[in-house]
């Protein structure tokens, strides 16, 4: 005999993606038990921070000052606030050619041809989710400013704008720090979502993204902060718990071409969204990152540029590295009502 339930698990459809989530809802607990006890602490004094002992490093690529850019010299000036810099191990290198090997029927490679750099600021221990909205627009400066020279290189057709907090998120270095890397390739998760985009675009003359922008607008379920040009939302089918979008209200396809007014709202709305769930979650390890068109001069007028925070509440297990789907524990919309509240 089937039991009665109060509430059902749910199966919902990304339209992007053409994903599936399962939300068992009735596993999970009350939003505010999705806070982190004790998170692990990667151990690294300032005295052997790389990142504190900056000239150790390769020359930078970008510095700047209390938000304003200053030239790069011999020597670093002491005043600096954000810097790029090459990394050390980097994941791919600037090769001065881009050749395709073929292996026998079922292989072939190419060369890992790119840049990869590091997005450090000033301070050993404060995090993202603590700073002030200045802040905080400085380092939308420098990701636009490094997007802008980087899509001029050579083999140069995606730029990666990703950041990893907690060792739970990848961050093996305790002081805060962005990464940029670039590829001659598309990754599979956008060229999906630019595939289905256009698809979307062409039979209904309309952006897909605009039109759920919209929708939650009016539904006001799921949204976790909203200014005059960005909306933070914790998406109707979320990867993770706690998975907020931050995404333009208005059609935007390319992250670079952002104005100094979208800036410093963008800049206010991953402040306050960062901060509350710094707050909400009592600092949780996450990943962020950014998902816009490939700089290989087409044209993606079908597609809407975004930033995608996902905190580390659980680990993947069999059913999800096996299928694919991910199981959430908690409505997207019972965690944006939670976060409203920080």
């Amino acid at each position: 005999m089937i039991k009665k339930r109060k509430t059902f698990s749910e199966l919902r459809f990304d339209l992007v993606s053409k994903d599936w989530v399962l939300i068992a809802a009735e596993r999970g607990q009350r939003p505010g038990a999705f806070k982190i006890k004790k998170r692990k602490k990667i151990k690294a004094p300032k005295s052997t921070c790389p990142f504190c002992h900056i000239e150790t490093q390769k020359k930078p690529t970008l510095i700047f000052s209390h938000g304003k850019e200053i030239p790069i010299t011999e020597n670093i000036p002491k005043n600096w606030t954000t810097i790029v810099i090459p990394n050390k191990y980097p994941a791919v290198f600037p090769y001065p050619e881009l050749k395709e090997q073929i292996q026998g029927k079922l292989y072939k490679k190419i060369l890992a041809a790119g840049f990869h750099e590091v997005v450090v600021t000033r301070d050993h221990e404060k995090q993202i989710a603590q700073f002030n909205s200045v802040q905080t627009k400085e380092l939308m400066d420098v990701y636009q400013e490094r997007y802008l020279s980087l899509m001029k290189e050579k083999f140069v057709n995606y730029i990666s704008i990703f950041h990893n907090h907690g060792l739970e998120a990848g961050g093996s270095i305790a002081h805060p720090h962005s990464q940029i890397i670039t590829t001659p390739l598309i990754d599979s998760d956008l060229k999906k979502a630019l595939l289905n985009s256009r698809k979307y675009f062409r039979k209904h003359k309309k952006c897909i993204y605009c039109l759920m922008n919209k929708k939650e607008i009016k539904l006001k379920k799921r949204i976790v902060f909203e200014n005059s040009d960005f909306l933070a939302v914790c998406p109707f089918v979320s990867k993770v718990n706690f998975e907020v979008i931050i995404s333009p209200k208005k059609h935007l396809c390319c992250f670079e071409k952002i104005t100094e007014k979208q800036k410093e709202r963008l800049a206010e709305a991953f402040q306050i969204t960062l901060k509350k769930l710094y707050k909400g979650l009592n600092n949780p390890a996450y990943n962020f990152y950014l998902h816009t068109v490939p700089c290989d001069g087409k044209n993606y007028n079908y597609y809407h540029w975004h930033w995608t925070i996902l905190p580390k509440t659980s680990i993947w297990a069999g059913f999800e590295i096996g299928t694919k789907m991910e199981i959430l524990t908690i409505k997207p919309e019972k965690a944006a009502e939670y976060l409203k509240k920080q």
